[in-house]
């Protein structure tokens, strides 16, 4: 059922209205849809160079957005939508210790969710559920979901198609490295 739902999603990319399907896309990936928007943002780009950093504004614009959705479902209706959310996706056992700690390091987990291929409607939903301050939510996602939409257009704009495959293999993966590199040299420089 994931690979028919990914077949019809990276359908969308070549769609009249594929800039608004990948609005849609991004806008639902933040809050409960399986599938980023990245497989549409890619053959966009491909195809259309020129509107790399225009599709890459409507992603991060939209993420955000859908974003705010998550945090309201967390926020206030959990229970009934958010829990089975986090169940769906194997979170469940872990969200009481989570949300412990969560808020301690929220800007953290935010920007890390928002730039790597750890699911990012999880950390949404769970910092409406934790009250995280709105505001610090709002921000990072802006900076971590911009970062990221905006870098894979920069490089599809600049290499085209032969980087599609080391940014689908290895973008999440170096991201995740560079984010831990990032918070430990901020603890590093903390203990100093």
């Amino acid at each position: 059922m994931l690979r028919r739902l990914y077949d019809w999603t990276l359908s969308l990319a070549s769609g009249q209205y594929a800039l608004w399907a990948l609005a849609a896309v991004a806008f639902v990936e933040s809050s409960f849809f399986p599938i980023p928007p990245d497989v549409l943002m890619i053959p966009m780009i491909i195809a259309t160079p020129h509107r790399a950093f225009r599709i890459a504004g409507v992603a991060m614009v939209a993420s955000v957005l859908g974003g705010m959705l998550g945090y309201a479902i967390g926020a206030f209706a959990f229970e009934q939508i958010g829990q089975p959310i986090l169940a769906s996706l194997g979170k469940a056992d872990h969200m009481e210790a989570f949300n412990q700690h969560f808020n301690d390091v929220g800007f953290w987990a935010v920007l890390v969710a928002g730039l790597t291929p750890f699911p990012y409607k999880v950390i949404t939903i769970m910092s409406g559920w934790t009250g995280m301050p709105f505001w610090t939510f709002m921000i990072t996602s802006a900076l971590a979901r911009g970062g990221r939409f905006f870098l894979v257009a920069a490089l599809l704009w600049k290499f085209g198609a032969p980087i599609r495959i080391f940014i689908e293999k290895w973008l999440g993966p170096l991201l995740l490295v560079f984010c831990v590199l990032l918070i430990g040299s901020f603890y590093l420089v903390r203990f100093l």
